[in-house]
């Protein structure tokens, strides 16, 4: 990995790229049809759906149906989607004092906890028992 903080949207998206290929490759595996997006904020339509007021409060999102929850007898609704929010991360980042590339890992994993239907509450526990 670079050791440069990544800010412009290509450095941005090698940073996540990097972040997704660190991750095992058997968490990768069973990802399946799953894509990743980078936008510098959610839409406002988004947010308003949220009830989030301040866009940098969002710092990713995870748009689909958890695997837990589809059906063989569902309608095909498209690919279940990540976005990853790059000002709001970056920003996070720069208050948290933490590395850009942590933050993203970070909410990556959590958006990818969604996808496998485990609730914030759920993430939140496996974040606290992991060292």
């Amino acid at each position: 990995m670079s050791a440069q903080e990544p800010r412009s949207l290509e450095e941005f998206q090698i940073a996540a790229q990097e972040v997704w290929d660190g991750l095992p490759a058997t968490f990768r595996d069973v990802v399946g049809n799953l894509s990743i997006h980078i936008r510098d904020f959610a839409d406002r339509d988004t947010l308003d759906r949220m009830r989030i007021r301040n866009e940098y409060n969002l710092l990713g999102l995870y748009h689909g149906i958890g695997l837990p929850f589809k059906s063989t007898w569902d309608v095909p609704h498209g690919p279940d989607m990540i976005f990853l929010y790059r000002i709001p991360i970056l920003a996070f980042a720069h208050t948290d004092r933490q590395p850009v590339r942590d933050v993203i890992a970070h909410v990556l994993i959590h958006e990818i906890g969604h996808h496998f239907g485990f609730s914030d509450d759920d993430m939140h526990a496996i974040e606290a028992a992991t060292p």
